[in-house]
This record gives structure tokens, C-alpha cells and sequence, in this order.
């Protein structure tokens, strides 16, 4: 006798959301009934088109530009969808939404939650120079990153690390913890356990000034930040007279740096690009500008 297939809601727009689909539709036991999604994004620098990989696979897919709450809940309702999966969703679900399916709503949130709730998890872990985070799925509920946790895997960040890799990873452990959820999700208990709301913190929600550079700023904080913004997001700045340049990648300068120069000092020029003073002293340190973006030629002993 054939059992029959599990529905499943989806709902995402990001590159995360492409790979816990993915990961959905390979699952013969799990039949996905639906699929919202946005027709363009600028919001998030890693948008991806999923509508293509849905239909593909033959699923329907519905637009939030054209589907308010009543519609995505009566979808729900329609479809008969078991649970939600929300990967890559920046968009809040009222209690409407995340009543229906029996076994609720699954979220995402690359950190080690209870810790780290908020905006922006990976540009934070990567600015404060953090050598950790996590890749957490867990239960949807109405506050922000706050519901019962499912999987939790911790991921290391190196030196090396930039936006890109660290993302890379978590993205590398979402198929096998989608796996996971659904391996319980067929023995009828998920086995979600209460975030210990007594240990949260919260990121807050980055804005521009944050991206921009303070040669005042140690050597190590420029290079984390720059780190933390490169591709897919939008970049660090800093400015040069009245303009604004682009850092895509640089480098911590190791050796003597003059305790005498400036912060934005530019100490040397080579073919590798220039080194710029940080910090104050010689404890400050220098970076070297190995990719950037409409920043115009420098000499030494200009001035950023």
C-alpha cells in the first residue's frame, strides 16, 4: 500500500531557501503543496529566483506581492500543509499564519540561539571578529528568533573567513538538518526544545553608517568589517574627499607601523595596493587595500 506523501508549505527568496527546497523535493516522502515566494528583491543582496527550481518540480507557486494573509491562510488550509518551512524570509507571520499547520512553522536563523537573535547574524559575527556561530532551525512563534529550537549546529569562523565562505557553510549543514527534521517529522515528534529566553541576546538592525570606514579603527576592525560586507552584500565604504570608494577585500599589514602617522595616512604604495594607516600609534596598525571600488589613485603620504 503507497503511504501518502506529507504536504509541506514553503516560503523564502534568498539563496539559503533555494537549497532547503532543494533539499525538500528530494524527499519522496514529502510533497510539497506550495510555494511563496517574491518576483524581485533589492532588499536581500543574495536573492534568488526559487520559482523556477518549484516549478520544475511541478509545484504551484504563488507571489507575495499578490497574496496577503487571508490568501497565504487559506492556501494553508487548502492544501492541507502538515508544517511550513519559512528559510530566508524576512517578513514576520502573525499567529494567523502560524496556527494552521499541525506541526507548525519552521524558521531559520544562522546563530547559536538563544544568543544572537536579530538582523543581520553572519555580518555581525564576522564584524565582531566572533570565531563561532551556529546554523539553528526551530519553531516558529510570534516573536523574533524566539521559538523552539530543532536543529542547532555550530559553525567556526577562521581569519580566512569572509561573507561568502561563512555563508557557504551554513548552507553546507541546512539539507542535512532539513533531513533531520523530517526524519522525526515522520515519526509524528518533531522533539523541538524551549529557547532558555533568560540567555538571549539580540542583534540590532545594521544601517549605512555601519558599513562605512573609520581609518580611526584598529587594523583588525577594518579588515573584519571589510570581511563581513564583501559579496554577496554590499561592501564596506570609506571616503575620499567627497566621495565615497568601495572595500572589497584587504589585509592586515604585519611589521612596524609608524607610531607618528595618521589615521588614513597612506604609508606605501606597490603593486599589491596601498597601505593605510589605522588606529592611533603603532599599536593602531595598517591595511593593505587589495580590491576595491571606485577609489582613485593614491601616492604615498596622501591622505583617506
Amino acid at each position: 500500500m503507497t503511504r501518502v506523501r506529507i504536504p509541506v508549505f514553503f516560503i523564502g527568496c534568498v539563496q539559503s531557501s533555494a537549497v532547503a527546497l532543494t533539499a525538500l523535493l528530494a524527499r519522496p516522502e514529502i510533497a510539497v503543496s506550495g510555494v511563496l515566494t517574491l518576483r524581485s528583491n533589492t532588499f536581500n543582496a543574495d536573492f534568488v529566483d526559487i520559482a523556477e527550481i518549484a516549478s520544475k518540480a511541478g509545484v504551484p507557486v504563488y507571489y507575495a506581492e499578490e497574496t496577503d494573509v487571508q490568501k497565504l491562510a487559506s492556501l494553508l488550509h487548502e492544501s492541507g500543509s502538515e508544517i511550513v518551512f519559512t528559510i530566508g524570509w524576512s517578513r514576520l507571520l502573525g499567529a494567523e499564519i502560524l496556527d494552521i499547520p499541525r506541526h507548525g512553522v519552521v524558521g531559520f536563523h544562522p546563530a547559536a540561539l538563544p544568543q544572537n537573535r536579530g538582523r543581520h547574524p553572519l555580518i555581525w559575527a564576522l564584524a565582531l571578529g566572533l570565531d563561532q556561530t551556529a546554523s539553528t532551525l526551530f519553531v516558529m512563534d510570534e516573536g523574533a528568533d524566539s521559538g523552539p529550537i530543532l536543529s542547532q549546529m555550530r559553525v567556526s569562523i577562521t581569519p580566512q573567513d569572509d561573507a561568502q565562505s561563512l555563508y557557504d557553510k551554513v548552507l553546507a549543514l541546512l539539507p542535512g538538518q532539513i533531513d533531520s527534521i523530517l526524519d522525526r517529522l515522520m515519526m509524528g515528534d518533531l522533539g523541538a526544545v524551549p529557547q532558555d529566553h533568560m540567555q538571549a541576546t539580540a542583534w540590532r538592525k545594521r544601517g549605512a553608517p555601519d558599513g562605512q570606514i573609520d581609518w580611526r579603527m584598529s587594523a583588525e576592525a577594518v579588515h573584519n568589517l571589510t570581511r563581513a560586507l564583501t559579496r554577496p552584500y554590499i561592501g564596506a565604504e570609506f571616503r575620499h574627499g567627497t566621495g565615497l570608494a568601495k572595500l572589497w577585500r584587504c589585509e592586515v599589514v604585519a611589521g612596524d607601523v609608524p607610531r607618528d602617522a595618521e589615521p588614513g595616512k597612506v604609508l606605501a604604495v606597490d603593486a599589491r595596493g596601498p597601505v593605510i594607516k589605522t588606529g592611533m600609534g603603532a599599536g593602531g596598525g595598517a591595511v593593505r587595500l587589495l580590491e576595491t571600488e571606485n577609489c582613485p589613485e593614491l601616492r604615498k603620504g596622501d591622505y583617506l
